[in-house]
């Protein structure tokens, strides 16, 4: 299996290029809640949740899971559950994954920060479909519609993304 690189003039899987978009603050090493910045290092994929309301199990590989209503991802230093898929009620800041635009129709989560997470590190860094090209995220990386949909194929649990600065 090979590594995604992510560098700021694109992304390779293989002999496949992408253009895609990273944090509006650029890349760090040294990631912050809220610092908009994508973190610079090797992480792994972790998972692949997608909106079964807008595509068909059958457009995404069968170890995805589908987002509800109720799914959200806390981004709160203060909840146990921070850097954690939760569900709502839920009483501390988070982040809803059923989203009314597409970004996160099909998401690749990441085990940056995860499983152990150290409250203010970073939260919700995943790899998903962009606002439009190269549009700035909050730190996630983001691709074109048809380049995220091939890498949830071809980008099981434990395939690598190293982001290079």
């Amino acid at each position: 299996m090979s590594t995604l690189l992510v560098t700021r003039w694109g992304a390779r899987l293989g002999s496949r290029r992408m253009p895609c978009a990273l944090g509006r603050g650029g890349m760090t090493r040294d990631k912050h809640e809220g610092d908009g910045a994508t973190p610079a290092g090797l992480w792994r994929v972790t998972g692949l949740l997608y909106r079964p309301d807008r595509l068909p199990a059958s457009a995404v590989p069968p170890w995805a899971r589908p987002i509800s209503p109720r799914d959200l991802w806390s981004d709160d230093p203060a909840d146990p559950a921070y850097n954690h898929a939760t569900r709502a009620p839920h009483a501390f800041s988070h982040e809803r994954l059923r989203r009314a635009d597409p970004l996160y129709d099909l998401v690749l989560t990441s085990d940056v920060n995860w499983p152990e997470a150290v409250p203010g590190k970073g939260s919700a860094l995943f790899l998903h479909r962009w606002r439009k090209p190269r549009h700035p995220t909050a730190g996630c990386i983001a691709f074109a519609p048809a380049d995220i949909l091939w890498l949830a194929w071809a980008m099981p649990p434990g395939a690598k993304v190293f982001v290079r600065d």
